[in-house]
C-alpha cells in the first residue's frame, strides 16, 4: 500500500459477528456513490462478514447473499446504489489489477468493498475508507479506520458521529 498518512483514524472493538456486521450496516447506510471501502485483515478476520453489513446498509435486498467473491472476483448488487464486492485473495500482483479492468468500478458511480485491498498496491484509489480487521479473540474483532482523502474523512465523522448519537 502506498506510504500516505490517513487524514483521520478511528477503532472500534467488537465482540460478537453480529457486533461486527452492525457497524458495517451503520456505514453501510452512510455510503455514497463512488465510496469505496478497503478491507484489510487475516483469513477468518471478518472481511466478508464486514461486506455483509455493508450491503444490509446499502439496502441491497435479501435475497441476495453476499459471499466472498473469490472465483469472479466481482460481483455486483443492486440497492440503494449499485454495490460492488471485490475480492482480491486470487491476485498476484498489482499488475493483474489493470488486466482485470476494474478501473471503471473503484471510479464509477457504485460503491465498492474490496477484500484483501492491499493486493492493489499502487492502484488502490487515493480516496478511500479502509477497515483493518484483527482478531481479538474467537469472536471479537479490533477495526481500525483510516480514511484517506476528504471525502472519506466526512464519511468517517460520519460514522464516529452516530454512535456518539
Amino acid at each position: 500500500m502506498r506510504n500516505e498518512r490517513p487524514l483521520r483514524t478511528w477503532e472500534r472493538r467488537t465482540e460478537s459477528p453480529e457486533q461486527t456486521q452492525s457497524l458495517a450496516e451503520r456505514l453501510g447506510r452512510l455510503l455514497q456513490p463512488g465510496d469505496v471501502v478497503a478491507l484489510v485483515g487475516e483469513l477468518g478476520s471478518g472481511k466478508t462478514l464486514f461486506s455483509q453489513g455493508l450491503a444490509r446498509g446499502l439496502e441491497v435486498p435479501e435475497t441476495f447473499y453476499i459471499t466472498s467473491p473469490t472465483f469472479p472476483m466481482i460481483n455486483e448488487y443492486p440497492g440503494r446504489i449499485p454495490f460492488y464486492h471485490m475480492d482480491l485473495y486470487r491476485v498476484d500482483s498489482a499488475a493483474e489489477f489493470t488486466e482485470l479492468g476494474i478501473e471503471e468500478i473503484l471510479y464509477g458511480q457504485g460503491t465498492v468493498a474490496i477484500e484483501w485491498a492491499e493486493r492493489l498496491g499502487e492502484n488502490l484509489p487515493e480516496e478511500r475508507l479502509e477497515v483493518h480487521l484483527a482478531f481479538n479473540d474467537e469472536t471479537g474483532r479490533s477495526l481500525t479506520f483510516h480514511a484517506f482523502g476528504v471525502k472519506a474523512k466526512k464519511l468517517l465523522d460520519s460514522l464516529i458521529q452516530v454512535f456518539r448519537d
